[in-house]
């Protein structure tokens, strides 16, 4: 469906298993808008020069030690600037994301999902954040069914990508990750489900679209 919205940008902010990105892809087809979750991180290579691996390594992970950023970064190139170049490899590949967030911003209206997108975009009153959450239960569920996975297992994976996700989105921001005061909007789709999330921030869009 194609509906139209005068919201330039909707981030989505999600905990590991919530189904966040098959919710903000959900959004974005509804408003017949794009949706970029990993190929945020292809623009940016593309626009930086520093080769896609290495943002892939660094994806939504806190700071990596000074030692690693030293020895890989004999792998980046690109951006010249002698701040740029005397920058930690984990700082330039912010950058070249949050560069690529803003760019991709001014190219039309759509859905970004995770990487600090509304950080990056916090001065863009057309901007609407959105933060998913879920019971850790119907958490594991859906990821040990998804990897096939144990429910321990799943359970850790759960948890190191959340701290991770927390450990990166905390640093590089003013905020906390996953704290109601960061978004705009937060919901639990575990008490919604799926279809009642996409439903609710499609709402809240278009509320959000009448009042500006």
């Amino acid at each position: 469906m194609n509906a139209n919205t005068t919201t330039s940008i909707i981030t989505i902010g999600r905990e590991y298993g919530s189904g966040g990105r098959q919710i903000g892809q959900k959004v974005a087809d509804y408003f017949g808008i794009k949706c970029y979750d990993k190929e945020l991180l292809e623009h940016a290579a593309n626009d930086s020069g520093i080769c896609k691996e290495l943002f892939e390594n660094h994806d939504e992970k806190p700071t990596n030690s000074f030692l690693y950023s030293l020895v890989m970064d004999t792998y980046s190139f690109g951006y010249s600037s002698a701040g740029f170049t005397d920058m930690p490899l984990n700082h330039k590949v912010f950058l070249a994301q949050f560069d690529a967030i803003k760019k991709l911003a001014t190219e039309g209206p759509c859905v970004m999902v995770g990487r600090c997108a509304d950080y990056a975009l916090a001065d863009n009153k057309d901007c609407f954040s959105v933060f998913i959450h879920a019971d850790l239960d119907a958490r594991i569920a859906r990821i040990s069914n998804k990897h096939h996975k144990s429910s321990k297992e799943a359970r850790d994976m759960i948890q190191k990508t959340d701290k991770s996700r927390a450990s990166y989105y905390n640093y590089y921001t003013n905020k906390k990750w996953g704290a109601a005061s960061s978004y705009d909007l937060c919901i639990d789709s575990s008490k919604l489900g799926e279809e009642g999330s996409i439903r609710t921030i499609i709402e809240a869009i278009h509320i959000f679209d009448s009042i500006k």
